[in-house]
Parts: C-alpha cells; sequence; structure tokens
C-alpha cells in the first residue's frame, strides 16, 4: 500500500513536475493577490493570450521564444494602456480587441508558416515534458519575480488601493503600474511549459480569490494564496497519476473545488450570522 502511494514520486518526469509545481507556486500565488485586489483578472487573461505570436516569431526569428513571449504580452499591455488613455474607450473593450487579436494573429502565424512548436502544448502546458532546462528557466524568471513582490508588497498594496493616495505618499505610481505589468508577463512566461497559456489565468487569479475570502489582512492574503496554489499544484499532479488525467487542468479544477467550497461556506457563514 505504501508503495503504491509513493509511486509516483519514483518517476524522474513526476518528479520534474512536482519541482515545477514549487518553483511556478509562489509568483503565481503572490501576484493573484495583486490582480484581484486591482480588478485585473482580465488583464492577466488578456496577455497570457497575447503572448502567441511572439512565441512564433521568435521560433522563425531563431531567438529564445522566452523573449518573444515577454514582449509580446508586456508590448500589448503596454498598446492597451495608451489607447485606452488616448480614447474614449474603456479599457476592458481595448483589451478584448487588443488581445484577440494578438491571439488571432499566433494562430495564423502557426497555421501559414510550419514550425515545430505544439500548439497544444503552448495553450495547455506539459507538465510532465517538463526537463532540466525548464526547470532552470521558470525557477531564472520566477525567484526575482517573487523577491519583487515580497519586498514591494506595501508600496503595490497602497498603490492597488489608492493611486492617487500612494502618489501623494511619494511613490512612483506608473513604476509601480508598469513594474506590475512586467511582473506579470514574466510569470506568465514562467508557466508557459508548465500549465500552458490557457490554464495560467487559473493560477493567476484563483489563490488570491481563495485567499480575499478566507483573511481579513492583505499580509495574510499573499500567505494563503501561496499555500492554497502550492497545495492545489501539487495534489494535482499527484492525483493526475493516478486518474490518468492531465495536470494542468486537474490543478485548475482543485483550485475551482476550494473556491466553490470556501464561497459556500462564506454565504452560509453570512446566513447564519
Amino acid at each position: 500500500m505504501t508503495d503504491s502511494l509513493l509511486l509516483p514520486f519514483q518517476f524522474p518526469f513526476m518528479q520534474n513536475a512536482f519541482w515545477i509545481a514549487l518553483i511556478v507556486a509562489p509568483p503565481c500565488a503572490l501576484l493573484s493577490c495583486f490582480l484581484v485586489l486591482k480588478g485585473w483578472a482580465l488583464m492577466g487573461d488578456a496577455v497570457s493570450h497575447a503572448i502567441l505570436p511572439g512565441i512564433v516569431l521568435a521560433y522563425m526569428a531563431g531567438v529564445p521564444l522566452l523573449i518573444g513571449a515577454f514582449v509580446a504580452g508586456l508590448g500589448s499591455a503596454l498598446l492597451t494602456g495608451w489607447i485606452a488613455d488616448n480614447s474614449r474607450i474603456k479599457r476592458d473593450t481595448v483589451m478584448g480587441v487588443v488581445f484577440s487579436s494578438m491571439f488571432a494573429s499566433g494562430v495564423v502565424l502557426i497555421t501559414a508558416f510550419p514550425t515545430d512548436i505544439h500548439l497544444d502544448h503552448i495553450l495547455f502546458g506539459n507538465m510532465l515534458g517538463v526537463g532540466q532546462g525548464d526547470l532552470i528557466t521558470a525557477a531564472a524568471i520566477a525567484g526575482p519575480v517573487t523577491l519583487i513582490l515580497a519586498l514591494k508588497w506595501r508600496d503595490l498594496m497602497l498603490h492597488a488601493f489608492d493611486p492617487a493616495q500612494a502618489q501623494v505618499s511619494g511613490l512612483r505610481t506608473r513604476l509601480l503600474h508598469y513594474g506590475l505589468l512586467a511582473v506579470l508577463a514574466l510569470t506568465i512566461v514562467a508557466t508557459l511549459s508548465s500549465v500552458g497559456l490557457v490554464l495560467a489565468i487559473g493560477l493567476l487569479i484563483a489563490p488570491g480569490a481563495i485567499a480575499f475570502l478566507v483573511t481579513r489582512s492583505f499580509g495574510a492574503m499573499l500567505v494563503t494564496a501561496t499555500a492554497v496554489c502550492l497545495l492545489a499544484m501539487l495534489t494535482g499532479i499527484y492525483l493526475s497519476f493516478f486518474l490518468d488525467s492531465a495536470p494542468g487542468p486537474t490543478i485548475i479544477l482543485i483550485l475551482t473545488t476550494i473556491f466553490l467550497v470556501t464561497f459556500l461556506r462564506r454565504v452560509l457563514q453570512a446566513r447564519n450570522a
């Protein structure tokens, strides 16, 4: 019985999957708190889809795919902000136009120019195919991102709650705004090899949403989100081995279940109060 329970830890591809979870969970969880706080859920979804053409163009140019992904994601976010600031169109409408067109461009490029890129792996990840190079790349991105968010969380929190007060307090609000966009793009790039573009949005929203329901302070929210994300990722990978399912979707389903249970518990407590 014990040998069966420990079986997933005996395979190198499963070990790599657990390692990538430990690497990408902290930055995703921390960032999700800020996205929930600022109401940037759509921004996270949009940026994750916008990096597709950057990946294809980087492949065609012979440069690292992660560079193309980062440039496309950050560039699209900046373009969205510029159009919204210089027109009467609301930001969410601009995001819908810009990021859907970017994703469509990526699909067209993959179809028109045959490459070795597997669209399924980009969209949904390939956690069981993660290699040592992927682990090193993810750690090189996730480490600094986690450090930045951990050190600057108070400044980012004030900027998220009250940008005007943050500016009066002497904070460089534009740097915080665009820095958070850059961190968002980098985090999505870090998760590219594991959960892919489509499922990355779950990691970037669900942990923060769950923590928001069960905590009363932002510091506690950051810690809770990180714990929830780690638990969901490690459990999802472990269960996927026995269920013969893909780890990425299994992780997202676990996060969704935790959110629903937490939400229903909150509703029942409110009714009984």
